[in-house]
């Protein structure tokens, strides 16, 4: 679509162009008649864009004024910014420039001041392409004759008013969804009527039902593709077992969390006699269920991945086939797709191969039982696996092989504790710590990663239409600016332009390692690199240090997996000799998966992050006034955040610093006393008071005490 859009823009750019019509410009480009509507959607495209213009004889232009477009982000205090490609910096948005647009629109700009030493760049809105928002989910409050609601969202940057006829089975302190019938304009506030009431604010459930209602999450699954789901029964399909490798005679386990119910991965590690490994990962075959164009896999797209909301999952697949025949359930035939693997003492691959299979896993094990072996710490567990004692031991020999030589080619081993939080019966968080992990959950990242490089690498060569996960160089100029924080550690990264290597990173993670500031530098490093993504183009992993990446190994819980096991049953079943027609069709379709699959995993992180921040601000609504020590995680130029051991993070404002009034200092990203020099700066230790926490606002605010 953008590089047609670039065709008809390059055409009207040229010299020569006079304003023409569309049928004119379409025989120009010689569009096919089957493809002239699709034209005109691109053109009216590019006119909404106020890329090109039609005048009132109905011929096209080129616009002289550049407009760009972008997200719109919305300060509480009515300014805004909008980031677009090629400039570093956002843009600035007054107030009275921003045409009312609410956070999170899509809207065209123009850019009437340029960036300087001295000041941002500054631009109005001057159209709102897409409003992001037509519901919000927000408190009701009734004022007798009219009622208005407080979005949940506080940076919308608007209530929405709403009419006695418009109220609905509303009261007071009701959490509600709200359908907004008129956007703000000429000062005035939007305008809504409440369609559904979510219940009452301190409700059991009402919080996350929240979160479910304003990302507009699918939380049940339309009846036909419930019906579809029990049609693949609960039996493999005996038909088909002959097609298959049969490993149901060998020693395989699945290892995960004790909650896990969605098991779609399982591991054998062998040693072999010329002393090298051989390495089995066994992935739930999805894709012989989950048929493509069926109403399951419509739906599977349409959601991208599963949500882990604290209790509450939000599921790709129904239950019928995630928790039930594609699960791979200790005790039961299963189909599998399963990567074959030589490895040799040093951890190099040898050879590697991907058959259809079908297992019947041994044992199910838990990562803490696993542990607990490793380590030989609890005799009654020993006691109870000590058949497949040696069996463990030999994974863990190999994952640290494995570990060693990723770790030499740079590998970043980002040490950043995930927040285990738990809940009583109603949903009410009891506790917040630090999930504990160990070697045990490494074996099967390690496994995982070389499986998924191997997948990656032989669909590479073959050009086969595929998915994979790209996570591109960060950029220099973002080197740069972490390089002025590890100054304050004795610490530089070095590089430059076209010469950046993992290896400079992960250098700089064994520097640090058991060190107090390892934490800091972690998070630090991790907020320098981009955002991986999924992509019909294989452009390698810099996190992982790998030239060939992809997700193969979770297709019970994510859709770029679900497409590529579809690819790979197409050439094992057509003995790698596909047509090219095939291949040309599904080269589309990756990129469309990969395109959803990306969106969908931005919802999901986001929706995670919101459900937790809003459980550990409940949590910290018991703790006001409790005191703790903590480290400065962030500094910004309204105050400091500071993360306590548990993973807690609060904000401290520069009214709660002390007496001193304190200068910020944007290069090196710290704060500075104008009468004592004190400084705050990332890393440094500080005891705190818990002056406020709002799980309404989503908010936990500190105060200094040092």
């Amino acid at each position: 679509m953008e590089e047609k859009k670039q065709k008809i823009l390059n055409l009207m750019k040229d010299k020569d162009y006079v304003p023409m019509k569309a049928k004119e410009i379409a025989m120009i480009m010689k569009v096919p008649k089957n493809e002239y509507n699709k034209f005109l959607e691109i053109l009216g495209e590019l006119e909404l864009e106020m890329k090109i213009q039609k005048n009132k004889k109905n011929r096209f232009r080129i616009l002289e004024t550049t407009y760009y477009d972008g997200i719109y982000r919305k300060n509480q205090k009515g300014f805004g910014f909008v980031k677009i490609e090629n400039i570093e910096d956002e843009l600035y948005i007054s107030k009275e420039n921003s045409l009312n647009a609410l956070n999170g629109d899509r809207v065209l700009i123009e850019i009437i001041e340029e960036q300087n030493k001295v000041k941002k760049g500054e631009a109005k809105v001057v159209k709102i392409l897409k409003h992001e928002k037509d519901t919000v989910v927000g408190i009701f409050q009734n004022n007798k004759n009219f009622g208005f609601v407080v979005p949940d969202d506080r940076s919308l940057g608007t209530d929405i008013y709403i009419s006695k006829k418009d109220f609905g089975k509303a009261r007071n302190s009701h959490k509600v969804l709200v359908k907004i019938t008129k956007y703000p304009q000429n000062g005035k506030k939007a305008e809504g009527k409440v369609l559904e009431v979510l219940g009452n604010v301190n409700e059991a459930g009402v919080d996350m039902l929240s979160l479910i209602k304003e990302y507009k999450l699918p939380s049940t699954f339309p009846e036909q593709v419930v019906e579809e789901a029990k049609k693949c029964g609960n039996k493999v399909d005996k038909k088909d077992i002959p097609n298959r490798v049969d490993f149901r005679k060998e020693t395989i386990f699945t290892i995960d969390g004790e909650d896990a119910k969605d098991l779609d991965d399982a591991v054998r590690v062998q040693k072999l006699e010329n002393g090298n490994y051989r390495l089995e990962v066994h992935i739930a075959d999805v894709s012989y269920y989950v048929k493509e164009g069926s109403l399951l896999d419509r739906e599977a797209l349409l959601r991208g991945t599963s949500i882990y909301m604290l209790g509450r999952v939000i599921p790709m697949l129904p239950r019928e086939l995630s928790n039930g025949i594609c699960s791979l359930n200790a005790g039961e035939d299963r189909f599998t797709l399963s990567c074959i693997m030589e490895i040799d003492r040093k951890g190099k691959l040898v050879s590697g191969e991907i058959l259809k299979g079908i297992i019947n896993v041994t044992e199910r094990m838990n990562y803490k039982d696993v542990q607990t072996i490793l380590d030989e710490s609890d005799k009654s567990v020993i006691r109870k696996y000590e058949k497949y004692v040696n069996e463990f031991k030999l994974m863990e020999e190999l994952a640290s092989i494995l570990k060693n030589r990723r770790m030499e080619q740079g590998y970043l081993n980002l040490d950043i504790p995930e927040s285990k939080i738990d809940l009583d019966i109603d949903g009410r968080v009891t506790n917040v710590s630090k999930y504990e992990t160990s070697f045990s959950n490494e074996i099967i990242e390690q496994f995982m990663l070389t499986a998924n490089e191997v997948v990656a690498e032989k669909f590479f060569w073959l050009d086969a239409p595929f998915i994979y996960r790209v996570h591109e160089d960060p950029e220099i100029e973002k080197i740069q600016e972490l390089n002025k924080f590890l100054f304050n550690f004795g610490l530089k990264i070095k590089a430059s332009k076209g010469n950046i290597y993992p290896k400079e990173f992960s250098k700089i993670l064994e520097e640090v390692k058991g060190k107090e500031e390892e934490k800091v530098v972690s998070n630090l490093i991790l907020r320098t690199l981009k955002v991986a993504r999924y992509e019909a183009e294989n452009k390698g992993h810099f996190g992982i240090a790998s030239k060939y990446y992809c997700h193969f190994t979770s297709p019970i819980r994510r859709y770029p997996d679900l497409f590529i096991h579809r690819i790979i049953s197409k050439y094992i079943d057509s003995n790698y000799d596909v047509q090219e027609k095939w291949i040309e069709e599904h080269k589309e379709k990756a990129e469309e998966g990969a395109k959803q699959s990306s969106e969908r995993e931005k919802i999901a992180t986001k929706v995670e992050r919101e459900a937790e921040n809003l459980k550990k601000a409940e949590y910290m609504e018991s703790k006001v006034g409790d005191e703790y020590d903590g480290i400065v995680s962030s500094v910004t130029s309204f105050g400091i955040f500071v993360e306590l051991p548990n993973t807690i993070e609060g904000l401290v404002r520069f009214e709660d610093l002390g007496n001193e009034y304190f200068i910020y200092d944007e290069d090196r990203k710290r704060l500075i006393g104008e009468k004592t020099n004190k400084t705050y700066k990332i890393g440094d230790k500080v005891k705190i008071r818990v002056k406020s926490a709002s799980k309404l606002l989503r908010q936990i605010d500190f105060e200094i005490l040092n």
